[in-house]
């Protein structure tokens, strides 16, 4: 459980420094996937495929939204191989203007010191 607790106390802290793009190449696993809970505006699909596919994720992701506020509160353990990350940001998409308040559970599965899985689950408004 150890170890569990420190790779998720290391995601939460790059998210907290605005390295969440910087740090997928060394907490996931190559095969890794990403599932989200809606499909996100401009992509036709939930789930991400590989690490390079959730770096691009990312990216795509901050390149389209001005980050107010990012904070992530975790991480909540649950032994032998997951965490869960609460998120909450404020953002503003580049493209529109509009203001957004976003809150989401990321839950995180864990083989061999790397992320191989995650799961985002929205708060509906």
């Amino acid at each position: 459980m150890e170890d569990l607790v420190k790779l998720g106390h290391e995601f939460v802290q790059a998210m907290r420094n605005r390295r969440g793009i910087a740090h997928v190449d060394g907490i996931y696993s190559e095969n890794a996937q990403s599932v989200e809970a809606v499909v996100p505006p401009g992509r036709d699909v939930r789930i991400a495929k590989g690490r390079a596919a959730i770096r691009g994720k990312r990216e795509d992701w901050a390149a389209n939204h001005d980050i107010k506020r990012l904070d992530a509160d975790g991480p909540y353990v649950h032994p032998p191989n997951r965490f869960a990350v609460r998120f909450q940001a404020e953002v503003t998409q580049k493209a529109t203007g509009r203001q957004m308040i976003l809150s989401e559970i990321a839950l995180y599965t864990v083989e061999n010191g790397k992320i191989v899985h995650e799961e985002f689950f929205m708060l509906p408004k």
